[in-house]
């Protein structure tokens, strides 16, 4: 199996390696990420400029651009090939709920499932992130558990792991995307010539955690897998949006 990885952390950050050798001990595995952290990029593609594949010590490819752009060059013409997986982290940090619109690891994979290939992202969830190698076993486990399936229709998981030793897990858990509360207010500064300048602010508590979430099965020590889809219709409402405007 031929797995292509990428993150929004850039290629320099410890999740990616960690991930690579775990995957590399069983399938071949190709990194193409972005040369710096781009963290909160989205699903957004680079077309205003040129993009440019470098090759850093590690074997790993960087991209001046977003991870989106890694999969997206990646795929349709820099590796040469059509990769049998996409996967995506290890996220610094978690990528649950509303996470999910923001994030680059999972913009990446999602990319990847937009393409047509089946598709991961993996993130550690916690402060301190000391065990990306639980989360990279744990990523193994998906990809293996997922192999079998990489030739049907593609799909997307978001997997988010508690950051604690793979012996301290408490197992799996199929969830639904939880919703946080409304973000914190910006934080309002000033620069060096007393211009006002805005930092964003923190992402709000949790608001829908209950049983069934990602949410809820990370803080009780589960690893949690979601599947995501990418359509974005509100087919509960079309029949009186389509009432609204018959005339």
């Amino acid at each position: 199996m031929r797995i292509l990885i990428s993150n929004d952390d850039g290629y320099f950050a410890p999740g990616i390696a960690a991930l690579a050798e775990a995957l590399s001990r069983f399938a071949e595995v190709f990194v193409v990420a972005p040369e710096r952290d781009r963290s909160g990029a989205s699903h957004s593609l680079t077309l205003d400029r040129p993009l440019s594949v470098r090759r850093a010590p590690s074997g790993f490819h960087f991209v001046n651009g977003t991870p989106t752009d890694c999969v997206h060059l990646a795929v349709t013409g820099f590796l040469g090939f059509r990769p049998d997986l996409v996967v995506s982290g290890i996220n610094h940090g978690a990528n649950m709920g509303d996470d999910t619109i923001y994030s680059g690891t999972v913009a990446a994979a999602m990319e990847g499932y937009l393409l047509g290939i089946p598709s991961v992202a993996v993130s550690l969830v916690g402060r301190e992130l000391r065990h990306f190698e639980t989360a990279a076993a744990v990523a193994a486990e998906v990809v293996r558990a997922c192999a079998v399936d990489v030739s049907t229709a593609p799909f997307l998981l978001n997997v988010n792991v508690p950051d604690l030793p793979a012996s301290e897990l408490k197992g799996r858990r199929v969830t639904r995307l939880g919703k946080r509360h409304m973000a914190e207010p910006v934080v309002r500064s000033q620069n060096p010539r007393g211009e006002a300048i805005y930092w964003v602010g923190a992402v709000g508590a949790a608001q829908d955690a209950g049983e069934g979430t990602d949410f809820h099965a990370v803080a009780n020590g589960f690893v949690s897998i979601t599947p995501l889809q990418v359509d974005l219709t509100q087919f509960v409402a079309l029949p009186a949006w389509q009432e609204r405007f018959s005339a």
